[in-house]
């Protein structure tokens, strides 16, 4: 997620430092379902919807719902394709108001306008992690010129006088009210990245289409009724700061270290955004910033709490000058320092960790003690709100959430995986979330307690195995994290069985996700990531194409009824990009698999004129996996005007290798980097015997080789910042998958003799993830398809050790085996994150079956059938080679 500089005080824009990888947007989609990632963010509707009370606007006009807005056009008024349009905010004490103010007189005055559509749509685009792009927008409206523009300007700042709203950021706002300006689009126009995505366009003087700015277009003039407002959009205090580093922004505001340009001294600048950043209770950004000003007033002087230095107001934004504070997030020290990520450890090594961790944590609870002893419970204890320096200093920061022990009532919110259930109060609340880090430090699975309390025993079991800590500190755990509530008997799933019985795991694991389909929606069919609701629920990667694709290849049959919902939802709302992963042609490579070739057809001719814009390389949305489909549409269908479009594919990215485009740093692997378009290079060798296409994948890979580091275990891992990845998407696995599909056609290949270290990368005993592309399963696949190759105990004991893993991410759903997505906060039935990726990759180890299209289809080599190769486990193999 890119963090942007604040307008104020900012020389230039920053990537800021994740915070130890984590996305802070995966919070915001916790709220609305106890299992899944859901877009409804606070819950259902309970309010009647603003549009059922929009009056005298039906004869004369044509309405439609266009995703969160309801937009109303008056006939015969015929607006220009872009111009000066009216953004009106509201606090959601004033939002019947101007609702009731702004509607009436848009219909009068025959004025084009727009609305969100319900109080539900409204608080989510205001939440604390809603998109910033779009935080504070009630209503829009299309003036049809200047004129026009001036009126509504005048006329609804008269009416609108003590209304208060979100500051709109990037918008030119009119006076001191909730009236907001920008140059846009009011007719859709779009263009095409270098993704392939579709982005929103405007038409210069010249007459070029270009992607819209996100300020003003410099070949735009402003009218001289806004120049006075435009002069009067000051910085305020904030110039006085130079922005260094973003540490974290959202739509409640950010975290940045910023310089005083007087004097050179170093400040942490804490933002709240007035009206928004909205919280589940309601409270916005700067209610919380007000709660850490008191909060560090009463805890001055208490070591490893910053200090406050001040308060300042900075472009309407209110912010707390802080002293900054040594160190990293603990997540982060942990993903450096976590020795089961690493192979041949020694009982010493394990025991320095250890040490070395027991240490760090009584050094915060000491910190504890000191705010409990001020009466107070810090209230939002995590990986993320503890930094540790260089020689282990500890300090605790983030007291939006503080509130007295005497409170009955703590403020609502909190971080998943380390927020205290409903029946702890007071300090239980702080004593119960340093619990959680107890046992987190050791295994940091914890998350998936919030999913399942009943995996605790198995944690603190697995966590006894593997360390040797003191007398009776998992006991300590244990008593604090177990529920008081009575429960039933422990739901057991095909995973919680002494001998593991594959077919049955696999099966489960099929009923799982089937017994979680939505057919009745139409946003998803399957729940997964929260990226298919930006890209939509019919991709391959988070969406319904590739879940039926994933229950077809693993043996568990077609399901017409779900395949007449993906046609019908990619009819309705085509993908906006052509890639494989996210948009068209995955979609596309599904529907022909399964015999719908007009459907399949349609969408093609959709897409074929974003194909000439793309540059992006990849396999996940660029040249390498549409290049990889067209080529398959070709064999199955013997067309060779497919051949020759992907022969062509091929050539413009032989062309963007001889430039020498090198790819971004860390994005090396299968989706991002040059391993995909090595996979391409590869299959058109076998298409057309031109060995030219073999020197290619090889140049490809060792490309991608480029952005690997020697880790300390020799393995060779890809570069991610200030961390090396293993994985499937970026990082080992995905380079090393690629690797021995060129091998096993050429296997003199320059880059063959990097492939053991490539290797030696899968082998680490622990992957915070389960998923396919950024977990273990992807592990699974690349070891498997490296067994097929080439025998080896080594990776086959590895192999055995991931299976043994899977049971510790495993989570019980309706009867079923499932498993958590990204970050472990919800389940995931996709592809890329969850059970239908999981199911691909056990099909790939235990029949051979394709782990993802356009890799090799070995049903007669599954590893378990293997000679000489055991997985140590109770497996048959029975017909066909399925296990």
């Amino acid at each position: 997620m890119r963090k942007l500089i604040p307008t104020w005080g900012a020389g230039r824009n920053f990537d800021g430092e994740a915070l130890a990888g984590m996305d802070l947007r995966y919070e915001a989609f916790c709220f609305a379902d106890r299992y899944f990632y859901d877009a409804d963010g606070y819950g259902t509707e309970t309010g009647e919807s603003w549009v059922s009370t929009l009056s005298g606007c039906s004869s004369g006009w044509r309405r439609l719902d266009r995703g969160d807005w309801h937009v109303c056009l008056p006939d015969g008024v015929d607006l220009p394709m872009q111009g000066w349009k009216v953004h009106v905010a509201a606090t959601g004490a004033d939002v019947v108001k101007v609702l009731e103010t702004v509607r009436p007189y848009c219909v009068t005055a025959r004025l084009p306008f727009k609305f969100l559509r319900s109080p539900r749509i409204y608080t989510n685009r205001n939440a604390k992690y809603a998109d910033r792009s779009v935080s504070g927008k009630l209503i829009t409206i299309y003036p049809p010129g200047d004129v026009e523009l001036k009126r509504v300007l005048e006329d609804l700042s008269s009416a609108l006088t003590d209304v208060s709203g979100p500051y709109i950021p990037g918008d030119l706002r009119y006076g001191d009210g909730p009236l907001y300006v920008r140059f846009g689009g009011f007719v859709e126009r779009v263009i095409t990245d270098s993704q392939g995505a579709l982005i929103p366009a405007l038409e210069r003087p010249d007459g070029e289409i270009v992607a819209e700015p996100a300020g003003l277009p410099d070949w735009v003039e402003v009218p001289g009724f806004l120049k006075p407002h435009l002069h009067a959009q000051q910085p305020g205090d904030g110039a006085r700061y130079q922005v260094m580093k973003v540490f974290q922004q959202t739509n409640a505001g950010g975290v940045y270290l910023a310089n005083r340009r007087s004097d050179g001294r170093q400040f942490v600048l804490k933002e709240a955004r007035p009206h928004t950043g909205l919280d589940p209770d309601g409270a916005d950004a700067v209610t919380r910033l007000d709660r850490e000003a008191r909060t560090l007033i009463r805890l001055a002087g208490v070591p490893g709490v910053p200090e406050l230095q001040g308060r300042i107001r900075a472009a309407g934004n209110e912010v707390l000058l802080l002293s900054p504070m040594p160190g990293v997030p603990i997540s982060r020290w942990l993903a450096r320092n976590y020795p089961l990520t690493q192979r041949d450890l020694t009982k010493s090594d394990r025991t320095r960790y250890v040490e070395r961790v027991l240490a760090l944590l009584g050094r915060v609870e000491r910190i504890l003690a000191d705010v409990h002893r001020r009466g107070l419970v810090h209230g939002d204890l995590n990986d993320r709100n503890i930094l540790v320096d260089d020689d282990d200093s500890v300090s605790l920061v983030d007291f939006e959430l503080t509130f007295p022990a005497v409170d009955r009532r703590r403020p609502s919110g909190g971080t998943p995986g380390f927020s205290a259930p409903a029946d702890r109060s007071g300090f239980e609340v702080d004593r119960y979330a340093f619990a959680v880090l107890r046992l987190w430090m050791f295994l940091p699975l914890t998350m998936v307690l919030d999913l399942e309390p009943d995996k605790l025993p198995d944690f603190v079991r697995q966590v006894r195995k593997k360390f040797d800590l003191p007398l009776g500190y998992l006991e300590e755990v244990l008593a604090e994290l177990r529920p008081r509530a009575a429960r039933s008997a422990r739901r057991r799933t095909a995973l919680d069985q002494p001998e593991i019985n594959w077919q049955a795991v696999r099966k489960s694991i099929a009923d799982g996700v089937l017994s979680s389909a939505t057919p009745h929606r139409e946003d998803r069919l399957f729940p997964g990531d929260i990226q298919q609701f930006a890209t939509g629920g019919t991709g391959f990667g988070h969406g319904a194409a590739g879940v039926l694709h994933a229950l077809d290849v693993s043996g568990f049959g077609r399901f017409p009824a779900y395949e007449r919902w993906l046609v019908d939802a990619v009819r309705r709302e085509p993908p906006t990009t052509a890639g494989f992963w996210d948009g068209a042609h995955g979609v596309i490579h599904v529907l022909d698999n399964f015999g719908y070739h007009d459907e399949a057809d349609e969408l093609i001719e959709k897409v074929e004129p974003q194909l000439s814009s793309i540059t992006s390389h990849g396999l996940r949305n660029g040249l390498a996996g549409i290049g990889l489909n067209l080529l398959h549409l070709a064999a199955n269908r013997q067309d060779a005007g497919h051949l020759w479009h992907a022969i062509e594919i091929g050539g413009r990215l032989t062309e963007m290798q001889e430039q020498s485009l090198l790819p971004a740093r860390g994005r090396a692997g299968l989706m991002h980097g040059w391993s995909g378009p090595a996979l391409l290079f590869l299959r058109l060798f076998e298409r057309t015997r031109d060995r030219a296409w073999l020197d290619y994948a090889d140049l490809a890979i060792r490309r991608d080789l480029l952005e690997c580091a020697r880790t300390p275990d020799g393995s060779l891992q890809v570069r991610d910042r200030q961390n090396t990845l293993p994985y499937l998407e970026v990082g080992s696995a995905g380079i090393a998958i690629a690797m021995e599909e060129l091998l096993t056609a050429w296997p003199g290949a320059s880059v063959a003799t990097e492939l053991p270290r490539l290797r030696r990368a899968l082998l680490a005993e622990f992957v915070i993830q389960p998923g396919l592309m950024l977990g273990r399963a992807g592990l699974i696949g690349a070891l498997a398809a490296g067994l097929r190759r080439d025998p080896d105990p080594l990776a086959s004991r590895a192999l055995d050790q991931h299976l043994e893993w899977l049971a510790l991410h495993a989570v019980p759903y309706q009867g079923h085996v499932a498993f958590p997505g990204t970050h472990l906060f919800r389940l995931s039935m996709d592809v890329a994150t969850g059970s239908a990726g999981v199911l691909l990759a056990l099909a790939s180890a235990l029949d051979g079956v394709q782990l993802l299209p356009f890799l090799s289809d070995n049903t007669a080599l599954a590893v378990f059938g293997l000679a000489g190769v055991s997985t140590g486990r109770s497996v048959r193999v029975g017909p066909g080679g399925r296990a």
